[in-house]
């Protein structure tokens, strides 16, 4: 996971429901998410494509895989970050569980 993920992670934590939340999470689940993406290569301007079936709804594209793989991995944080700030449930992946702290 590269500085501007971790990063970008931080902001997430800052953001999602005004409590701070543990970064490590964040990064084991998102590199469990990926490790579970499918991906193709389809008929378009950007031909790889990539989805994460577990979250419903995540998908990117590229123009390279490696492209993808980096806007699949945007895909999944902004997914987090929405569905923590919806209380949406975020599925388990690998073992993997992202919950926002109680508020005492």
């Amino acid at each position: 996971m590269t500085q501007a993920h971790i990063s970008e992670i931080n902001k997430i934590n800052i953001i999602s429901q005004g409590v701070a939340l543990n970064p490590v999470m964040f990064c084991e689940y998102i590199q469990a998410a990926i490790s579970k993406a499918v991906y193709e290569v389809i008929d378009d301007d950007e031909p790889y494509y990539g989805e994460v079936p577990e979250l419903k709804g995540v998908w990117a594209s590229g123009k390279t895989p490696e492209e993808c793989r980096d806007n699949l991995r945007m895909a999944i944080e902004d997914w987090i970050a929405f569905s923590l700030r919806s209380n949406l449930p975020i599925p388990a992946i690998e073992g993997r569980t992202i919950r926002a702290p109680v508020e005492a």
